[in-house]
């Protein structure tokens, strides 16, 4: 058993206690992963801590929450490729209607190697549950983009400006 230390956060003397063989478990969008055999220090007065060292407990306990968010972000792609197969939407419509951005960003999102927009992600889900909205979203989908949407004229004769 190692002694107490000092706390590295609030000072307190001798708050620092060691722990080993703890188990813990990490949350990412509802999916859990359970770390086992886990060892650091921890402060009995403030509740913060740290992995020791001299074990691979922060490698584990990273990779295993690395492992949960690619998860989540498959899971959430895998999502974003349903609704848009059910809507019968190519990549390429559905980035021009819904989110304005690049075809190549939406495949990523779909691939699941980035996460989409919160709005995107909201906006397909209220798709997926009223799909009836979908003409609507288009009609309302005209107006809203304005690339393009501006012109101008070259006026070579001179105008006199009269006042009134």
């Amino acid at each position: 058993m190692k002694k107490n230390e000092r706390c590295y956060i609030c000072g307190a003397p001798d708050a620092l206690s060691y722990f080993e063989g703890r188990s813990e478990t990490i949350s990412v969008k509802g999916m859990e992963r359970r770390v086992d055999n886990l060892s650091g220090w921890e402060c009995e007065v403030c509740g913060d801590g740290f992995w020791d060292p001299d074990t691979d407990s922060a490698d584990r306990y990273g990779e295993a929450g690395d492992e949960l968010v690619l998860a989540a972000r498959k899971m959430i792609g895998t999502e974003m490729k349903r609704i848009r197969r059910k809507l019968h939407l190519t990549q390429k419509e559905t980035v021009q209607l819904l989110s304005g951005g690049g075809h190549n960003a939406f495949s990523r999102y779909e691939r699941g190697e980035v996460l989409p927009p919160k709005a995107l992600m909201l906006l397909m889900r209220l798709l997926d549950r009223y799909p009836h909205l979908l003409a609507d979203t288009k009609v309302l989908g005209e107006g809203a983009d304005l690339r393009g949407a501006f012109t101008y004229t070259v006026n070579n004769k001179p105008e006199t400006l009269k006042a009134s």
